[in-house]
């Protein structure tokens, strides 16, 4: 992994826990309180409780499976294309796990996994976005 790839990955980590923290934390903090099924709760740690370390980490890690697709096999340099790519590619990671999710666990209500994947969609254009911009800045055009 190169310099510009590792700073892509954190540039979007950045972007990603952020508005992580904004979407999920605050604008729809209610409601994906109102479709935690009662079994999902106990399953939920406290806010005071979380481990922002993890969360960090796990904004990390998607955000540089983003950029090493972007740079090796699909060659994202602009801010356009890396929202582009990264709203697909979120939106079907998230769907994906959340049916999986769905199937097995009593977690989340229908509503709830369809709305987290709109929001995966939204930040995956976010943090797809900021990631191609840095790949892309420096770059002659």
């Amino acid at each position: 992994m190169n310099t510009k790839v590792f700073l892509a990955a954190l540039a979007g980590a950045v972007t990603s826990f952020l508005s992580g923290w904004v979407i999920y934390g605050m604008l729809l903090k209610n409601f994906m309180d109102a479709n935690t099924l009662e079994s999902g709760r106990g399953c939920m740690r406290p806010d005071e409780e979380m481990l922002m370390w993890a969360i960090f980490a796990a904004c990390f890690f998607w955000s540089l499976l983003l950029a090493l697709i972007f740079t090796r096999w699909a060659g994202i340099s602009t801010f356009k294309s890396g929202a582009i790519a990264g709203a697909w590619v979120m939106l079907l990671v998230a769907l994906g796990a959340d049916f999986y999710s769905y199937s097995m666990m009593n977690v989340y209500t229908l509503n709830a996994l369809f709305v987290d994947g709109a929001v995966n969609a939204f930040q995956g254009a976010l943090v797809g976005g900021v990631i191609g911009w840095v790949i892309g800045f420096g770059n002659k055009a």
